[in-house]
């Protein structure tokens, strides 16, 4: 029985559906990304792909071949969008056992709800962006669409392991914890984020 989740939730442009790495997309929607990059790199596997070796020169290609930059979250970004995470995660009492953001993606461990973890992925991401206007620091707030609203700087869906045991949760949780020390970055902890006790 799933107990928890592992979610990832990615920026605009962390992961091309044609990733010379795989990718979980079945096609490439934008012509000028697949006649960059060629069609999308579908793979099966439930294992992360993000340490296999790859064409780096091909992936480099293909982001610039994006209509707009890959987003990228400075301090005051990624600021906000813990903000916005921290007031979902507060008014829906969400568990949240583990939170890492990233300037290009940001990592939960959270308990299971009654909501579809998709649906709350979508509201994280909602909330974070709401965040990202109120503070005037939306990365493409020049931009506006045909819906008179700016472009969502996050990718269009997200991932996430389902976690059926302690340990799971437990190696998800130091997984989370060490990603900002990995890349060089210090520990985040946050008062929202609540304890595992199993």
């Amino acid at each position: 029985m799933v107990r928890a989740y592992h979610l990832i939730l990615t920026r605009y442009g962390f992961w091309l559906p044609n990733d010379p790495r795989g990718s979980w997309s079945d096609f490439v929607r934008s012509f000028d990304l697949y006649r960059a990059a060629g069609k999308a790199t579908r793979v099966y596997t439930k294992q992360s792909v993000a340490n296999r070796a790859h064409d780096h020169a091909a992936r480099r290609r293909a982001k610039r071949a994006l209509k707009r930059e890959p987003v990228v979250f400075t301090g005051r970004q990624a600021r906000a969008v813990t903000q916005g995470f921290a007031d979902y995660a507060g008014k829906t009492a969400l568990p949240v056992y583990a939170c890492a953001v990233m300037p290009d993606h940001a990592h939960f461990v959270v308990g299971r709800r009654g909501k579809p973890i998709e649906t709350i992925a979508e509201q994280l991401k909602a909330r974070a962006t709401l965040f990202l206007n109120l503070a005037g620091l939306h990365p493409f707030a020049g931009e506006v669409m045909a819906n008179g609203r700016p472009p969502t700087p996050w990718s269009r869906k997200s991932w996430s392991v389902f976690l059926s045991s302690d340990a799971s949760i437990q190696r998800a949780i130091d997984y989370v914890e060490q990603n900002p020390v990995k890349a060089g970055y210090k520990p985040q902890w946050y008062s929202w984020v609540s304890e595992f006790k199993g």
